[in-house]
């Protein structure tokens, strides 16, 4: 029983202590973001004894282009969800339920595509942009697919494939088209996998930074973590600005995960459970 109890508390000491590490850089940039510049670089940057607090650095924040920045990202983020919830529900559901030739190399061919490095298909995708006059544009978020289809599929797949077979054979029984069958039988079953897929997507597509960088170099179509980055003078970073619109670029994401934390849990479990 001692041994247990031990066990038991040592193992929450451990979840404690782990929970500082991951929560504290979080905290340090918060009270980073009230602080001067001036107290940033000074000595006592690591010191909160007689720290001064402001919203200068906020107030900066209102007079720069971050805010144009934070909307290229929610436009962008949202078509992107958009189109390829759509194309990894079709894919999805072909893998899942159709038969025919080289449907696991697909499978692994799909998910494959996300262990590439971004630096490695960054130049030939600058290249076709370029050539097609996309640079500068919203069509940046059709390379994005790069980084959140994989994903979406494999999360669809589960989900897809839990669904009984019988209620689609009823349905074409009773008359129903295929294509009507999915929209409108398939679809709805299978919605906490698309709530899923479409959130993991948004946050995927919202905290890209090298495509961004690389595609969109206009100041007026840069997304919010490129934003960020060009918070710096010619000799200096202007880390209470940074910290600062770090606060703000991290809020979406924050109150999307919150609020819908449950959905995300169960859209990723239920589709993993076979019954």
């Amino acid at each position: 029983m001692k041994n247990t109890i031990a066990s038991k508390t040592l193992l929450k000491l451990m979840i404690g202590l782990y929970l500082i590490i991951i929560l504290f850089p979080f905290f340090w940039v918060g009270i980073t973001s009230f602080r001067p510049e001036s107290e940033i670089w000074s000595s006592n940057a690591l010191s909160l004894k007689g720290a001064t607090f402001t919203s200068e650095n906020y107030s900066k924040l209102f007079r720069s282009s971050i805010f144009n920045s934070l909307k290229n990202s929610l436009i962008i983020s949202t078509i992107t969800t958009i189109y390829v919830t759509f194309i990894a529900s079709l894919c999805a559901y072909s893998i899942a339920r159709l038969d025919f030739k080289f449907k696991k190399l697909l499978t692994v061919v799909i998910l494959a595509t996300s262990m590439f490095p971004q630096m490695i298909v960054v130049g030939p995708i600058y290249r076709v942009f370029v050539k097609l006059g996309w640079t500068n544009s919203y069509y940046i978020s059709l390379p994005y697919s790069m980084l959140t289809l994989p994903v979406a599929v494999f999360i669809l797949i589960a989900h897809f494939s839990q669904i009984p077979k019988e209620m689609e054979e009823s349905a074409i029984m009773d008359g129903s088209s295929k294509i009507n069958t999915f929209f409108k039988i398939i679809l709805p079953l299978a919605a906490p996998g698309i709530f899923t897929s479409a959130i993991m997507t948004f946050i995927g597509a919202w905290n890209e930074f090298l495509l961004s960088l690389t595609l969109n170099t206009d100041e007026a179509w840069r997304t919010a973590t490129v934003g960020i980055s060009f918070l710096r003078g010619q000799f200096e970073i202007f880390w209470g600005q940074v910290t600062a619109a770090t606060i703000i670029v991290t809020i979406p994401t924050l109150i999307i995960v919150i609020l819908f934390q449950k959905q995300i849990v169960s859209g990723i479990t239920s589709g993993a459970l076979k019954e």
